[in-house]
């Protein structure tokens, strides 16, 4: 790491061996050959890199690892033409520069043992403990010779619940994708490209995630390299351009420093230079670059009244740029990123990007998760006693971890777990939404309320009818913010179930999964589809969601559902969601899909698109079954407290809502739909009179369209 991404207040270095720069070597890889001379001493760099972070770190058992490991790797190779045990070495290297516990570094440093040597978990359980067992089990990847081409999901699948368990599982596994995409350059083109892409789909914002930023920042420029050569070779142009040119931050940098110095507060200002891929973003963002855009100021304080000590300073001797300040201290990323970010304008006209941090917080920010240690303990160094039941509970664990765990196991193969992994993980912030039970969501950016249903109530959102948000209902397609209060509502009748079009409203995995895997259970009726404008797209204002109908089952040996009758023998009658018949309305059937019989009135506009097809129908009655669900169509004038008014009307009849639909006003017109369930279908006139009844209500009739609702 550079200089400015250490731990400033970590113990001085023994002299006598040189620091190792993680940045500067991984930007030697990009801009030249490594070296490919046996790491010195073998495993001292490590020693010394830990004991930097953990003065009093036991070394005795890293030493026995590296035995274990040299031994069971000897006379493999790497395509490279090094000795393979350079790779668990530079691995360990890695995690000890970021400041790793010793249970990480030991397990690193047999991360490839059971996977590629005669050296089994038991062997490692033996010797090394649990803890580590668990953490090379947990990298180790699966044969593709027992899981063909579903290996590799099925490997970060198997990974990804260990995570969950410990994660310094994924440490591990981010610090072994750093070092061989850093040596990808033996492999065949196509390969290095496969490699990358897997590398930017999944590996780095996994890193992104789990707050690594050192080791993100390194794997976006070693794929950038390879996923888009030329832009690279502009970029690097462009870097070396500037580096040979006069640095305007240094001097902003000096300033800077001088105006803390008097204010009496203790600061270290350096000059942090941004990486590749962020020069890249830069350079499309603005189109020119500016001198100092290729770097940013890092000023490191002691506590975090500091923070804002200085931030005040800063915006009354400098011009501040307003619309960049951020403050991530009173706010953290969902990562545990914390800073204060804000941009000045200095002596010569040059804005400047300034990060403000403690030394703990620069620490979190580049090391993430791996800086807090290990996670199952108050102090981060030795283990606590495991529970009775065996399950661990990871204070780390953040939100967008437990969303994946829970998701996955939901994933119905390998090529869908792959699929919506890369998608998930293309979501790259995070908001949390309140309940009203005082409970909270974690949920992605662009989250709806669909999302909140699903992440609240599982497959029980099957039957949500719509919600509430900030105590105002809302249809289920609403976007919500960060710290918005939502409530989602359910139907009584759990039968109903989710539209296609929640699919387009649907943001999380958990939520796409499931109504994709309802829908699959319940395929669409052909008279539905028959209903559908031939250019697939509904006309005029759109409700909240299209409520498909219930599915009552078979009722006798008639065929019986509600109160529709047809003349065969164990066949299940339903009536159609479109038009909802009641008695004593003439009716007409027509066989679907499985061999149910669906019932409309006759003047549908189903009917007729059926009969047109050649369609056969089938002859209903009416039975005496007396209970029955119809949907209301309602035009009223807009004015407060209608809906309320309406459902009031609807419960003194005796009707139970099962869903309903208040679509946008148009020219003080208001147009609401209901789906009712009445004990009588006797009751349909005197409830439809009441509903004409209520103030504002200029008409009250049946639906001839899908219903659709809240």
């Amino acid at each position: 790491m550079s200089a400015e991404a250490t731990n400033p207040g970590a113990p001085i270095r023994r002299r006598g061996r040189p620091r190792i720069d993680l940045r500067r070597l991984g930007r030697v890889a990009l801009l030249g050959p490594v070296s490919r001379d046996r790491l010195p001493d073998a495993i001292g760099h490590v020693a010394e890199a830990h004991r930097a972070h953990h003065p009093d770190a036991d070394l005795a058992v890293l030493h026995r690892a590296y035995v274990l490991a040299e031994s069971s790797h000897r006379g493999q190779m790497r395509k490279s033409g090094e000795p393979y045990i350079t790779h668990p070495l530079a691995v360990t290297l890695i995690l000890a520069e970021l400041g790793a516990e010793t249970t990480t570094l030991t397990a690193s440093l047999l991360h490839d043992t059971v996977e590629d040597t005669e050296v089994t978990l038991d062997q490692v359980r033996d010797q090394f403990g649990e803890e580590v067992c668990y953490l090379v089990d947990g990298v180790t990847k699966l044969e593709k010779v027992d899981y063909g081409a579903a290996a590799e999901p099925e490997t970060f699948r198997k990974m990804l619940v260990a995570t969950g368990d410990d994660v310094r599982v994924m440490s591990i596994k981010l610090a072994d994708r750093l070092h061989n995409m850093r040596t990808l350059g033996v492999m065949r083109p196509e390969k290095q490209a496969r490699i990358a892409k897997v590398t930017r789909d999944v590996l780095i914002p996994l890193a992104e995630r789990l707050g690594v930023q050192a080791l993100k920042t390194e794997l976006e420029d070693l794929v950038f390299a390879i996923l888009h050569p030329e832009e690279y070779v502009h970029t690097r142009a462009v870097i070396s351009a500037a580096t040979a040119a006069a640095d305007p931050l240094t001097a902003i940098a000096g300033n800077v420093a001088a105006v803390l110095r008097d204010a009496d507060i203790t600061a270290e200002v350096v000059v942090r230079p941004r990486h590749f891929v962020s020069v890249h973003r830069v350079r499309i963002k603005r189109g020119e670059l500016r001198g100092s855009d290729f770097g940013r100021l890092l000023v490191l304080v002691g506590e975090d009244a500091d923070c804002y000590a200085v931030l005040g300073e800063l915006h009354t001797c400098f011009t501040p740029v307003i619309s960049e300040f951020k403050d991530f201290i009173a706010s953290p990323k969902f990562n545990l990123y914390q800073s204060l970010h804000t941009a000045v304008v200095g002596p010569d006209g040059e804005v400047a990007e300034v990060l403000i941090r403690t030394h703990r917080m620069h620490r979190v920010a580049e090391a993430g998760v791996i800086a807090l240690g290990n996670p199952y303990t108050a102090d981060g160094t030795a283990p606590n006693a495991e529970p009775a039941d065996g399950e661990r509970a990871d204070p780390t664990r953040p939100g967008w971890l437990s969303r994946l765990l829970q998701w996955q196991q939901s994933a119905p193969d390998p090529d869908t777990f792959w699929t919506t992994l890369r998608a998930d993980l293309a979501q790259d912030r995070e908001i949390t939404v309140f309940r009203t039970d005082g409970g909270t969501l974690g949920l992605p950016a662009g989250a709806t309320c669909v999302d909140a249903a699903y992440a609240q109530y599982g497959d029980a959102a099957h039957s949500c009818i719509g919600a509430r948000v900030n105590g105002r209902l809302a249809t289920l397609s609403t976007v919500l913010g960060d710290g918005d209060t939502v409530q989602p509502l359910l139907a009584e009748d759990a039968a109903s179930g989710p539209s296609p079009d929640w699919l387009d409203h649907a943001r999380t995995p958990t939520a796409r999964i499931a109504i994709t895997g309802w829908l699959d259970a319940h395929p669409q009726d052909p008279e539905t589809a028959a209903a559908t404008p031939p250019d697939g797209r509904r006309t005029g204002p759109q409700p909240a969601r299209y409520s498909r109908p219930a599915r009552p089952g078979s009722a006798g040996p008639a065929g019986r559902t509600v109160s529709a009758v047809v003349e065969r023998p164990d066949t299940t009658v339903r009536l159609a969601g479109c038009c909802t018949p009641v008695p004593p309305d003439d009716v007409t059937g027509f066989t679907v899909r499985g061999g149910a019989v669906t019932v409309h009135r006759l003047e549908c506009p189903v009917v007729a698109r059926m009969e047109a097809v050649g369609r056969v129908p089938v002859v209903v009655s009416w039975g005496d079954a007396a209970e029955c669900r119809v949907t209301l169509v309602a035009e009223s004038f807009g004015r407060p407290r209608l809906f309320a008014d309406l459902t009031e009307a609807i419960a003194g009849a005796d009707a139970a809502v099962i869903s309903a639909t208040v679509e946008p006003p148009s020219e003080q017109r208001v147009r609401h739909t209901y789906t009712l369930q009445l004990p009588d279908a006797a009751g349909l006139p005197a409830l439809m009179r009441a509903m004409r009844d209520v103030p504002g209500v200029y008409d009250v009739s049946r639906a001839q369209q899908p219903a659709a609702a809240f």
